[in-house]
């Protein structure tokens, strides 16, 4: 186990590096930051790599085997009313617990921060119970997508517009680093156990519905809640510190708090498996012991990536976004967007969670490379299209509706494995970074050209989650195509070796039939 948290540092190590460097070039050019918001981001970043290494290893070996001894139960049981209730408590308990969509609550204002995260939540519950459905009627992924999203895009037409950003980038917070390992493993544990042809398709999905229900529960918030309510919207800034040991009461300071919200998150979820442990699994001790070190590591990695992000990658994203917003060639920053886009998303816990689960379930025909480029490419291009429409207040219905309306296109020409880790892409890319570096980043820019943070800043988690689902599509359509040229060229070698055979059986016939003219010929002149 030590042997591979080393590897997951390291892996963590290269995904937060680029962006440490971009970070670090703009504040020795054009982005000079004060003393403590450097400080802080360099001891963030550290916090990141290690953290990240914790997690990923602790989400290894806890948060998927309990998902998936839970799912495979849930599914041998046999008992529908179990799933659905288990399933829906499940989900809304682990949304709930998402860091992401506490910071993104936060921010947010009119709507108490309680009432939003538990609309989410039981938005959440709700869908992963119809994923897990999906599963076990055989239930068509793409036609289910394009049924919901015209459902989302009806209810879009009643909803305010200051409310509409907010809505998707509440679809795009809640599969973070805490719900994506356990809701995965739960749907793999399902599809195992059903045992269809298919399972490797249905062991994915899950996350693209459960995306669904907080785009909807918040559009309905959005139709009741009076938006002349809304209060201007600053992003959080760190306290200023003039030395280093200024800067690490910053985080000694900030530790417990994040501390207490992760253990929080996770009590939940470990006594909801302590019981289920009880009562049905009845896993050995040894396994037992594996999955409690796999929880402390998850949570010791959550307490040090939380820790980093908010007090040394928020105030940091807000500063850089405010400075180049407010220069004469603020242009710039949709360049400098795109390459941190670029780079920011192999800084995503989730991300390295799903990549791995896809490389493994799809036997290397997805490998994790593949899966990065086309997040990388996809969320570079989405945050320069976001600050476009930040420098030129553009509404965001003229990315969402064309961006979707292509991705369900394509869902009718791409194998169904795609399908499903696309939409899955769609809320793993849009993450913790996203919301405490690359939102915080956008209202800094707001701010600074004068726009409206809720109508221009927010809606850039939406567009990160919206890119991969084109990007991840394309990829599958050129593996389709890819397969098919394979095929027919195969088809071209058999028929030039049947059509060889062919021609050599002739001639062996005609052999055959010469040898017995000759011999014919040969009695003839005998008598």
């Amino acid at each position: 186990m030590n042997r591979k948290l080393i590897l997951q540092t390291k892996e963590a190590l290269t995904s937060v590096l680029p962006i440490t460097i971009i970070v670090f070039l703009l504040d020795f050019t054009i982005v000079p930051m004060p003393f403590h918001i450097r400080s802080s981001f360099l001891i963030g970043s550290l916090l990141l790599i290690v953290g990240m290494g914790l997690f990923t290893q602790g989400a290894e070996v806890a948060m998927m085997p309990m998902g998936e001894h839970m799912g495979a139960q849930l599914t041998k049981s046999r008992k529908l009313v179990l799933l659905i209730g288990v399933s829906l408590v499940m989900g809304t308990i682990v949304t709930m617990a998402e860091p992401d969509l506490q910071v993104l609550a936060g921010q947010v204002p009119a709507i108490p921060k309680m009432t939003l995260v538990v609309s989410v939540s039981i938005g959440v519950g709700l869908f992963l119970v119809i994923s897990l459905l999906r599963i076990l009627f055989q239930w068509k992924l793409s036609y289910l997508l394009v049924l919901l999203y015209l459902i989302i895009f009806t209810i879009g037409a009643f909803t305010s517009e200051t409310y509409l950003a907010v809505a998707f980038d509440a679809g795009g917070v809640t599969t973070g680093p805490i719900t994506v390992p356990f809701i995965l493993a739960l749907g793999i544990g399902v599809s195992a156990v059903r045992g269809s042809k298919s399972s490797h398709d249905d062991s994915f999905g899950l996350l693209a519905l459960c995306s669904v229900g907080p785009v909807i529960s918040v559009m309905i918030m959005g139709i009741f809640f009076d938006s002349s309510r809304l209060g201007s919207v600053t992003p959080a800034e760190t306290k200023n510190a003039e030395t280093l040991a200024e800067v690490f009461q910053l985080f000694q300071e900030g530790f417990p708090v994040y501390a207490r919200e992760v253990l929080l998150s996770l009590l939940p979820i470990v006594l909801f498996f302590v019981v289920f442990q009880l009562i049905y699994l009845k896993l050995p001790k040894s396994q037992m012991i594996k999955i409690a070190v796999g929880i402390i590591y998850t949570s010791t990695g959550l307490i040090l990536f939380l820790t980093g992000v908010n007090i040394g990658f928020l105030p940091a994203g807000a500063f850089i976004g405010e400075h180049l917003g407010g220069i004469s060639y603020n242009w710039i920053l949709i360049p400098l967007g795109m390459v941190v886009g670029y780079f920011i998303v192999a800084a995503e816990p989730a991300v390295h969670v799903l990549n791995d689960q896809v490389e493994e379930i799809t036997g290397g025909a997805v490998s994790k490379n593949a899966m990065m480029w086309s997040l990388s490419i996809g969320v570079s291009l989405s945050i320069g299209l976001s600050l476009i429409r930040v420098i030129y207040s553009l509404s965001i219905w003229y990315f969402l509706l064309p961006g979707y309306l292509i991705a369900l296109i394509l869902t009718f020409f791409v194998p169904n494995i795609f399908i499903a880790v696309a939409f899955d892409s769609g809320g793993v890319a849009s993450g913790t970074m996203t919301a405490t570096f690359l939102l915080p980043f956008a209202m800094g820019a707001t701010i600074a050209v004068g726009g409206n943070v809720l109508m221009d800043a927010f809606g850039i988690i939406a567009m990160v989650a919206m890119a991969p689902l084109v990007t991840i599509q394309v990829m599958g359509l050129i593996y389709k195509i890819k397969i098919r040229n394979t095929e027919e060229e195969e088809e071209d070698v058999i028929d030039e070796i049947a059509e060889e055979l062919d021609q050599e059986d002739a001639a062996c016939e005609n052999d055959d039939l010469l040898e017995k003219v000759a011999e014919d010929n040969e009695y003839v002149d005998l008598e």
